[in-house]
C-alpha cells in the first residue's frame, strides 16, 4: 500500500451553514482493502475521479458507486473492495441536506444511493468536469461555483424550530444534553420529540448524542493516537474506560487501539479542523 494524499480545502464562509468539510483524497499506490466510514453527524457525498468506490453496510454486499450519497448513521461502513484511489468527499450537516439533495436527511439514513439517482443528469456532468479538471485547484473551484450557486438561488427548507434546537443543543454539547432535558427545553415530551427529531434526522436524540460524542473520541484520537484511553474516557463523560470501548465497537466495529493500528494513516475522511460550531 502506497502513501495517502489528502487535500483540504477552506470551505467557503457562504456555504457554513451546508458544509463542514470539503477533502480531496488520492492514494498514490493500492487503497487500502478495508476502511471503516465512521458515524458522525454530517452526511456524506462521495465524487470519484477514477474507478467507482465499493461501499458496504454491516451484513450487506459491496455496491460501487461512480458518487454517491449517504446519511446519517450508526454503525460503522465498510470501504474498499474497489479500485478507486481518488474522489472528493463533502460532509454535508443537516441543511444541507435540504439545500443540495433537496431531501431531509432521515430519506438517507444508514444507506447509501447513487448521486445520479437523486440530482438526476448535474450529477453525471459535475462528475465529468470533476475528472476532466486538471488539478486539485480547479476541481474545488468548479464544485465551490456549483454549490454557491445552487444555495444562494434556491430558499432551503427547514424543519421546525424545536428540532433545530435539539440538533444543536446534542451538537454544541458533544451528546451531553439528556433526551428528557432536550424535551423540556423545546416545551415537548420526550416520545413526541424522538418521534420528529427521527423523521428529520434518521436518528433517535439518544442515538444521535452517542454518535457525537464518538465523534469527540475520533477527533481526540487521530489528534493524539497515544491519548490513554481511561483519560479520554473520563474526559468525555464515559462511565469508564471499558463503556468506551463497548462504544467504539458498537459503532466502529472494532477497538479504539484497533481503529488506530488499521485506519490513522489512512484516514479518508479526516477534517482539516475540529468541528467547534454547531450547524444544523
Amino acid at each position: 500500500m502506497e502513501d495517502f494524499e489528502p487535500r483540504a480545502h477552506r470551505v467557503h464562509p457562504a456555504l457554513r451553514p451546508y458544509l463542514d468539510d470539503l477533502i480531496g483524497y488520492a492514494y498514490r499506490g493500492d487503497p487500502p482493502e478495508l476502511h471503516r466510514g465512521l458515524p458522525s453527524r454530517s452526511l456524506t457525498v462521495v465524487i470519484t475521479l477514477d474507478e467507482p468506490l465499493g461501499i458496504a453496510w454491516p451484513d450487506e454486499p459491496t455496491q460501487k458507486f461512480e458518487a454517491l450519497a449517504s446519511g446519517l448513521h450508526s454503525t460503522a461502513v465498510r470501504i474498499g473492495q474497489s479500485p478507486n484511489r481518488a474522489g472528493i468527499q463533502l460532509a454535508l450537516t443537516p441543511a444541507g441536506s435540504r439545500a443540495l439533495l433537496g431531501l431531509p436527511p432521515s430519506e438517507l439514513a444508514s444507506i447509501a444511493v447513487p448521486l445520479v439517482d437523486i440530482l438526476g443528469r448535474p450529477a453525471r456532468e459535475l462528475t465529468e468536469q470533476l475528472r476532466e479538471a486538471p488539478d486539485w485547484t480547479q476541481r474545488f473551484a468548479i464544485l465551490e461555483q456549483l454549490l454557491l450557486e445552487a444555495w444562494r438561488d434556491e430558499p432551503v427548507p427547514q424543519p421546525r424550530a424545536e428540532i433545530i434546537w435539539a440538533w444543536q443543543r446534542l451538537a454544541q454539547t458533544g451528546g451531553g444534553v439528556g433526551v428528557q432535558d432536550l424535551a423540556t427545553e423545546v416545551g415537548w415530551g420526550r416520545r413526541h420529540l424522538t418521534e420528529r427529531f427521527r423523521q428529520e434526522y434518521g436518528l433517535a436524540p439518544k442515538v444521535a448524542a452517542r454518535v457525537m460524542r464518538f465523534e469527540q473520541a475520533v477527533q481526540r484520537l487521530k489528534r493524539s493516537p497515544s491519548t490513554k484511553l481511561a483519560d479520554l474516557a473520563a474526559d468525555l463523560g464515559y462511565a469508564d474506560q471499558a463503556h468506551l470501548s463497548r462504544e467504539w465497537n458498537a459503532l466502529a466495529g472494532c477497538s479504539p487501539r484497533q481503529w488506530i493500528a488499521e485506519e490513522l494513516p489512512y484516514v479518508q475522511d479526516e477534517p482539516p479542523v475540529e468541528k467547534a460550531e454547531s450547524r444544523v
